[in-house]
């Protein structure tokens, strides 16, 4: 921490200087991690400075952090605790500085293992919004909802882009992708035009009946059911869906939410379904998902996925199933979770809002940018809340600005066990001055 001196008594205090920094992984990435107005209360009521690094593509501009009493600076080095949303480039990370922001390490990805040495080296404090957790293990600072949210509406848009490009006029062409949208009303009544003219004239015959299924139950995916609320929406069950019981009724839109029991089942029939074992010993299930797919029009993935776990759609299924012969219901797989050749193995890259989505085509295992083309349209945004980029930052703000002073008033000179980090925070440390907390010593495999 920093030592200045008040103005009231002469006395030195403690102030905690805060970093903000520019995000620049992506062009799109214009959210932000505390708001100007949030900014404003730790200020005033915590006592805290706060550095913001200027940027052009922020949603809110630098002069707005100006107004409340920010200083916009490029030197981060004089901060205590640097925030971001996305990672900090290897060569960009200070020694010695706390770090808070999304690290996409856990699973270990490649990409990011060069990051986590240096932070490593840099004897760093690493803490992941995705790992702040309750004592129930419920994520409490996240864009879930906002992924939902943008998601779905890129997947609408992409539903009526692709029945275009098959030459089929649809209602869902007067869809636009999340970012042309001001607010999240003006997509909720977009979809609700669409929908009053599904009741009024039914979708086209060839397309009927209109099924959407949601894989998960999470934050995400009601964010993903929010937005498709306005459709005349009729909600069926998974055991409906497998066993053809959907009336072929194009006025309205069926809906079906998989939850874990409905998407694997037991390898050995001797064994029951049970949701703790299947997350501890995710290998002694098989996934049984394949059952559903084809009387699905649309799928919406939502689920969190790691490599024990098994797969929604597999590159096999699509190969021998999705053939133009056979005439496949699906049109387009929303992929949310965007776990590259993950949950939906098809998945073969990660796209931006610019080019969101491509045509995979089993036949030789290849991705196709755009609507047209033999194969699966497949939308795979992985910065989906960047599209709301207010709405966004607002809601996670609020949420994290109760934790800054904490974190900002912690001792990272002494253990781990005591320095100070509320529980929730501690949760979700990965290292500690460089090395891993016990919860992530697991990680060392990554390394």
């Amino acid at each position: 921490m920093m030592v200045s001196q008040s103005k009231g008594n002469g006395m030195a205090t403690q102030t905690a200087r805060i970093g903000i920094r520019r995000e620049d992984k992506s062009v799109w990435e214009r959210r932000v991690p505390l708001i100007p107005d949030d900014v404003a209360t730790l200020i005033s009521r915590h006592n805290l400075e706060i550095v913001v690094q200027p940027s052009e593509i922020r949603v809110f501009p630098d002069d707005d952090y100006r107004r409340v009493g920010a200083v916009v600076d490029e030197d981060l080095s004089s901060c205590d605790v640097i925030f971001a949303v996305k990672e900090v480039p290897a060569n960009l990370i200070i020694r010695g500085k706390t770090y808070m922001f999304f690290s996409h390490t856990i699973k270990g990805q490649p990409y990011n293992m060069d990051m986590l040495r240096t932070l490593m080296l840099g004897k760093c404090q690493l803490i992941d919004y995705e790992r702040v957790v309750d004592d129930q293990n419920r994520r409490l600072i996240f864009f879930g909802r906002h992924a939902g949210l943008a998601g779905m509406t890129d997947t609408l848009w992409s539903l009526g882009q692709r029945l275009k490009a098959e030459g089929l006029t649809n209602v869902f062409e007067t869809m636009r992708p999340a970012h042309a949208y001001r607010t999240v009303d003006e997509i909720t009544e977009a979809v609700g035009e669409i929908g009053r003219k599904i009741a009024a004239d039914g979708v086209h015959p060839s397309i009927a009946p209109l099924v959407i299924g949601f894989a998960g139950y999470g934050n995400v995916s009601l964010g993903a059911q929010e937005i498709a609320a306005p459709l005349p929406i009729k909600e069926i069950t998974p055991a409906d869906l497998a066993e053809g019981k959907v009336p072929d009724d194009p006025h309205h839109v069926y809906k079906v939410v998989f939850k874990e029991e409905d998407l694997v089942v037991p390898k050995s029939a001797e064994d029951k379904f049970e949701l703790q074992d299947y997350y501890q010993h995710p290998e002694k299930y098989r996934s049984r998902f394949e059952d559903y797919l084809p009387q699905l029009s649309v799928l919406v993935n939502c689920i969190y996925w790691d490599t024990p776990y098994p797969r929604l759609v597999t590159k096999a299924y699509l190969k021998e199933n999705y053939l133009p012969e056979k005439s496949p219901k699906l049109k387009v797989i929303g992929d949310i979770s965007c776990d590259p050749e993950g949950s939906i193995e098809a998945t073969l890259k990660a796209t931006l809002p610019d080019k969101p989505v491509f045509v995979y085509n089993p036949k030789v295992d290849l991705a196709l940018d755009g609507f047209a083309g033999d194969g699966l349209l497949i939308m795979a945004v992985d910065i989906l809340p960047s599209e709301l980029p207010l709405l966004a930052s607002q809601d996670f703000s609020a949420v994290l600005r109760d934790f800054v002073p904490q974190i900002a008033a912690a001792d990272f000179a002494g253990e781990f066990s005591s320095c100070g980090l509320p529980e929730a925070i501690k949760r979700a440390t990965i290292l500690y001055r460089g090395a891993f907390t016990p919860d992530y010593e697991f990680m060392n495999k990554f390394i």
